[in-house]
């Protein structure tokens, strides 16, 4: 019999109304009775930094390497104590801005201490924050600005010259600029010209008072507005509430509780200096992790090599028979294993996996090497991060995000066209959500809350597959986004209009997946293009062996890639392979639709062994080079 990790609350409802059928409705088992009650005592996400600090001040909390003539030295550290003082002081800062609780602050940077101390003044003071990234478009910034009304932005000194320009455009509600460290007596200049004040972190710091009368907060008051490409047109700013946070930190404290049974035994250079307990990652990082161990073992003699593989599969065998990942070899886990763990620091006890799938060989390398726990977990920026996770030590997870969290439940509803049942005897369709750890909306976009809450249900946009055991299978995306392995999203529509734009092509059909971190594509070329080129290049042939050249393949990845620089793609979304057709997608072959659409799932089908070979040559030829 197999053991189940889900409870059924709700039964399915038939297609009726216009509306799809939808499955039955499923909680974690360790919610069975209820989704997970929020701690009463609890308003804000101030209470948790503000307690940690009541309960360890003087454990380090922030940490910064200073880099000296390009050589890394040791950790600066802030206390928890040291780290409030400061967030108190910069908190009072905004308010002297005339800045009132549930106004709105902007944060732009890369992870450092700063960005987290500004995040917790807003927090300390009711006030909503607004993080800015450049990575949603050319524009982004300038609309982030724009849209959520900000008020003070806090930037990273590197950006302060990218946002000096964006605030030319909309300086409407922007009354400073905050430095993570030092600005400059020409950018003070450019920002007065703009109307706006610029201040180093210092100065910003002295300006604030240490008060600690901070106003009251309340669960369901606006604690950040997160914006997203979730589609092709302008960021998405998801409203995300004190509630919607408390509850994604309260479930996963749950769930450590109850499944993470810490065992006694227990990027690279920043791993080993800091021997973390805990580690997160995308799928990118895990396979390089996966890359340089495997590097190092075939790179051992023989016999270390047999070894290896005989210590492999003799805990992979225990694993699958049930046995806990500390219980499956613990003599391989001192003799052959114990160097992977001290590679990882030595301390890590539990792994996590998220932004999108991790390969299967590589979760099932990870768990039976590193001699601590990995799991998968699924989550969106309007979940508020995690809506399901795998369970700690339970082997037969591998390949699924597991379960809902205890503050969320889920259902699967059916998709038609796309041949998704969520009635069926094996269950498939749109995963919708509904919990405490929602978003409340997108902000100033009330049409768009409509289309995706309608029925109270959150409609992620991403086709789950609901397992014998009651785990969820990521294996779809209803519409044309995607993330590649190291979790940045693809519009890929927009990408092939990009493309389209080049005059050497008369169609283009771009594909990626969560388990690769590049692009490939097939493209038909324009015939009077590619002779041009044969002409030019003394290469002789009918239109279907000069598509299958590889100086013409090359030549026409080359041309395409220029053309998506010219209009602004990252490098991520340049294409790495194509593949030339002489043979246009036709309506015939089940590739188009009338109107000339892509069909995809039936062009993914079509050039399945085409799509294959391009990775692996790809792959190859970056080893090579």
């Amino acid at each position: 019999m197999v053991e189940t990790f889900t409870v059924k609350v709700g039964e399915a409802t038939p297609a009726a109304g216009g509306r799809p059928s939808a499955g039955p409705i499923y909680r974690s088992i360790y919610a069975k009775d209820g989704l997970m009650p929020l701690p009463t005592e609890i308003q804000s996400p101030w209470e948790f930094f503000s307690g940690a600090v009541k309960k360890y001040p003087k454990n380090r909390m922030l940490g910064r390497r200073h880099v000296i003539d390009g050589k890394v030295g040791d950790y600066m550290w802030l206390t928890y104590e040291e780290v409030y003082q400061k967030v108190l002081r910069i908190g009072s800062a905004i308010r002297s801005f005339g800045v009132k609780p549930g106004g709105h602050c902007g944060i732009y940077g890369s992870n450092c201490p700063e960005w987290v101390m500004a995040m917790q003044a807003c927090n300390s003071q009711g006030i909503c924050y607004v993080p800015l990234y450049d990575t949603l478009g050319a524009n982004a910034v300038e609309f982030i600005l724009d849209h959520a009304e900000i008020s003070v932005a806090f930037v990273q000194e590197s950006k302060i010259k990218s946002t000096l320009a964006a605030v030319q455009k909309c300086r409407t509600h922007l009354r400073a600029i905050v430095s993570f460290g030092d600005v400059t007596s020409e950018q003070k200049t450019e920002s007065e010209k703009l109307g706006i004040s610029c201040f180093s972190w210092g100065e910003f710091y002295f300006m604030g008072k240490q008060n600690e009368d901070l106003p009251k907060k309340h669960k369901d008051e606006v604690c950040t507005i997160m914006y997203t490409s979730g589609t092709t047109g302008d960021p998405k700013g998801v409203i995300i509430t004190n509630r919607a946070i408390i509850a994604g930190v309260s479930t996963t404290d749950h769930l450590l509780k109850e499944t993470d049974k810490v065992d006694i035994r227990y990027l690279m250079e920043d791993v080993h200096v800091m021997k973390p307990t805990i580690f997160c990652g995308v799928p990118r990082v895990y396979d390089r992790i996966y890359t340089g161990i495997n590097q190092k073992i075939q790179s051992g003699g023989m016999i270390a090599r047999h070894l290896f593989q005989y210590a492999y599969n003799y805990k992979l065998f225990n694993m699958r028979n049930g046995l806990k990942q500390h219980e499956a070899s613990p003599f391989f886990d001192k003799i052959v294993f114990n160097k992977i763990k001290e590679g990882l620091g030595g301390r890590i006890r539990l792994m996590l996996a998220g932004a999108a799938p991790l390969p299967r060989h590589i979760e099932e390398f990870l768990r039976v090497t590193s001699c601590s726990v990995l799991v998968q977990g699924y989550g969106l920026t309007e979940s508020c991060s995690g809506c399901f996770t795998s369970i700690a030590n339970v082997f037969s997870m591998i390949g699924t995000v597991g379960p809902p969290v205890t503050t969320i439940e889920a259902r699967l509803e059916s998709i038609p066209e796309m041949g998704y049942d969520a009635l069926s005897d094996l269950p498939r369709g749109e995963i919708c959500l509904r919990g405490s750890t929602l978003f409340s909306g997108y902000y100033k976009r009330p049409d768009l809350t409509e289309e995706v809450l309608s029925d109270g249900w959150f409609h992620t946009g991403d086709i789950g597959e609901w397992q014998s055991d009651g785990t969820m299978k990521i294996i779809d995306r209803k519409k044309n986004i995607f993330k590649l392995s190291q979790g940045e999203y693809v519009a890929v529509e927009v990408l092939e209009s990009a493309y389209m734009q080049s005059p050497l092509v008369a169609s283009v059909w771009v594909y990626g997946n969560s388990f690769e971190s590049f692009l490939v594509a097939v493209v038909v070329p324009e015939r009077q293009a590619l002779e041009e080129w044969a002409a030019a290049n003394n290469k002789s042939g009918d239109f279907a062996e000069l598509c299958n050249d590889l100086k013409a393949k090359g030549y026409f990845q080359d041309e395409l890639n220029k053309t998506g620089k010219k209009l602004g793609l990252r490098g991520f979304e340049m294409l790495k392979a194509v593949h030339l057709e002489p043979v246009p997608f036709s309506i015939e072959k089940d590739l188009i639709t009338p109107t000339f659409k892509l069909k995809r799932p039936q062009l993914l089908k079509y050039y399945k062994d085409r799509i294959d070979q391009m990775y692996k040559e790809a792959k190859e030829g970056r080893t090579a080079v």
